[in-house]
C-alpha cells in the first residue's frame, strides 16, 4: 500500500500526493474553526436569573454541545435551557455530541421551510418576559438567516421563498442577500434581542461573512445595524427581481428595526469565535510547517465564482513559470477565502466551489505542476452533497478523453456533474461548523 504523504512532508512526489496533501490541509482548516476548539474558556460569568440560549445556524448544534460541555465542566448547578435551530442532517452527529438542556431543532436550507419559521416563533415566545437578572446566550453561524424565517408581518412564507429563490439564482452577493432578508423578517436585524430585553444577550459567532461583520452573520438577529427597507428595495430592483404586492408595501414603509442607539444593547455583547483568516491561518501554519511557501489572496474575495477561478489560474501561471525561471525549490501556495456568487444560467448542478474551480481548470488547462482544492468548510457546497472538489494537471488529458468539455458545463452550471465524471469530487457531510469557502492552489517547483 502506497503510503499517505504527511503534511509535514512537502508534497512533491507525485500528483496522488500533492492532491492527498491538498485533502489533508483542507481538514486542518476546518477542524480549526470547529466548535469543539472554540467556547474553553469563555463562558460568562453566572446570571442571578434565568440563563437561555437560542440561536440558528449550520454550526449551531456544535455549538450547543459545546456550550454544554463547558457549562457542564464550570456550573454544573447552574440552570441553562433553551432552543436551536440547524440544517437538516446538521444535528448531533453520535450521542456523545447531543445536548440534554438545549433543544436541537432542524429546518431546511437554503430556501426556508415552515419548520424553520416554527423555530423562530419558539425563539421570540422563549425570550419574551424576561428581566434585567436574566442572560440570553445567542449561538449565531452561517445559514442561520435562512434556518430561522419568520416573514415579517403581512408577508408570506411562500412570498419570502420567493423572493429568496430570485436572490440565490441571480448571483447577488451575500450582503445584499440578508440586507433583503433582515427587511423582511420579525426576528432578524436585532428583533430578537429586542423581544429579549431588558435581559443581557450575549451573541456568539461562527461568521461565514466577508468582513466578519457580527451584525450581517445570519441576518443579524440580535444585533441591529443601519441599513434600511429602501436599501433592501434599491437591491431587489437593481437585480431586476418581481416582487409581490406585500412585499413592495412593507418595504415602502418606515424602518421597523431597533436602532443600535437603543438602551437595550448597551448591556449587550457580541463575540465572533472564529472566521475565514482562522482557517487560513491554520492552513498557512500546517503548510510552512512542511517547507511550502504561502500567499494569502485574501480571506474576503467576492464575484462571480468562474471569473475568480480564471483571474486565480492566470495568476497561478505566472506565479509558476516567474519561480521556474529565478530557480525556485520551494512549492507554493496559494490561498484564499470569502464567499462567491454564481449566476445560474443553466438548469445544471453544482455550487460556487465546484463553479469556481471549473472556472480555474479551464484558465490552466493542465498546467504542469499546478493543482487545486475549493471547499464550502459547511461540507455542502450549495445544495449538492458534496464539499467541494479538487484536480491536478493529469485531468486535463484525462477529461479531453471523456469528452468532458468545461466550456459546455460551465455554460450549464454543471460543475458539479463534470467532477462527478471525473471522480474529483469531496465528500465530507456535515462539517458542523461554517466559515464558507476555502481554497487552496499548489504550484510546485520544476522537478527532474
Amino acid at each position: 500500500m502506497t503510503a499517505i504523504p504527511s503534511l509535514e512532508t512537502p508534497p512533491l512526489a507525485s500528483e496522488a500526493d500533492a492532491l492527498v496533501w491538498l485533502r489533508e490541509l483542507a481538514d486542518t482548516a476546518v477542524a480549526a474553526v470547529h466548535p469543539d476548539t472554540l467556547l474553553e474558556g469563555r463562558l460568562p460569568e453566572p446570571a442571578a436569573g434565568r440563563t437561555l440560549v437560542v440561536g440558528a445556524g449550520k454550526a449551531a448544534a456544535a455549538m450547543a454541545a459545546a456550550l454544554e460541555r463547558a457549562w457542564q465542566a464550570h456550573r454544573p448547578a447552574a440552570p441553562l435551557e433553551g432552543l436551536v435551530v440547524t440544517r437538516y442532517g446538521h444535528g448531533p452527529q453520535a450521542p456523545a455530541a447531543s445536548c440534554e438542556r438545549i433543544e436541537v431543532l432542524e429546518a431546511a436550507h437554503p430556501m426556508p421551510d415552515d419548520l424553520g419559521e416554527r423555530a423562530a416563533r419558539r425563539m421570540l415566545e422563549a425570550v419574551a418576559g424576561l428581566g434585567e437578572e436574566d442572560r440570553v446566550i445567542a449561538l449565531v453561524s452561517g445559514g442561520g438567516s435562512a434556518l430561522m424565517s419568520l416573514p415579517a408581518p403581512g408577508i408570506s412564507l411562500a412570498e419570502k421563498q420567493a423572493v429568496n429563490r430570485a436572490l440565490l439564482r441571480c448571483g447577488a452577493p451575500i450582503r445584499e442577500i440578508n440586507t433583503v432578508r433582515r427587511h423582511l423578517s420579525a426576528i432578524k436585524g436585532g428583533r430578537l434581542a429586542a423581544a429579549a430585553h431588558p435581559a443581557r444577550v450575549v451573541t456568539w459567532l461562527i461568521s461565514d461573512v466577508p468582513g466578519d461583520a457580527p451584525s450581517l452573520v445570519a441576518s443579524g438577529p440580535t444585533l441591529p445595524d443601519a441599513s434600511t427597507p429602501a436599501d433592501a428595495l434599491a437591491i431587489l430592483e437593481r437585480h431586476a427581481i418581481e416582487l409581490p404586492g406585500s412585499v413592495r408595501d412593507h418595504l415602502a414603509q418606515t424602518c421597523d428595526a431597533p436602532s443600535a442607539a437603543d438602551p437595550g444593547f448597551a448591556r449587550d455583547e457580541a463575540w465572533v469565535l472564529a472566521r475565514a483568516a482562522d482557517a487560513l491561518e491554520a492552513a498557512r501554519s500546517a503548510a510552512e510547517a512542511a517547507g511550502v511557501e504561502v500567499r494569502l489572496l485574501g480571506d474576503d474575495l467576492e464575484g462571480e465564482a468562474r471569473e475568480l477561478g480564471r483571474a486565480q489560474g492566470r495568476l497561478a501561471l505566472s506565479l509558476r513559470d516567474a519561480r521556474r525561471e529565478e530557480g525556485a525549490t520551494r512549492p507554493l501556495l496559494l490561498l484564499s477565502g470569502g464567499e462567491t456568487s454564481v449566476t445560474v444560467r443553466g438548469d445544471g448542478r453544482g455550487g460556487r466551489n465546484v463553479e469556481y474551480l471549473l472556472g480555474l481548470f479551464e484558465a490552466l488547462k493542465g498546467a504542469a505542476g499546478i493543482h487545486a482544492l475549493a471547499i464550502d468548510t459547511d461540507g455542502i457546497d450549495g445544495s449538492e452533497d458534496n464539499a467541494g472538489a479538487l484536480f491536478g494537471p493529469g485531468d486535463w488529458p484525462r477529461a479531453r478523453a471523456l469528452g468532458l468539455d468545461s466550456h459546455d458545463y460551465l455554460s450549464r452550471n454543471d460543475a458539479y456533474t463534470f467532477f462527478q465524471v471525473l471522480d474529483r469530487l469531496i465528500l465530507t457531510g456535515p462539517t458542523r461548523t461554517n466559515v464558507n469557502d476555502f481554497r487552496a492552489i499548489l504550484v510546485l517547483p520544476r522537478t527532474p
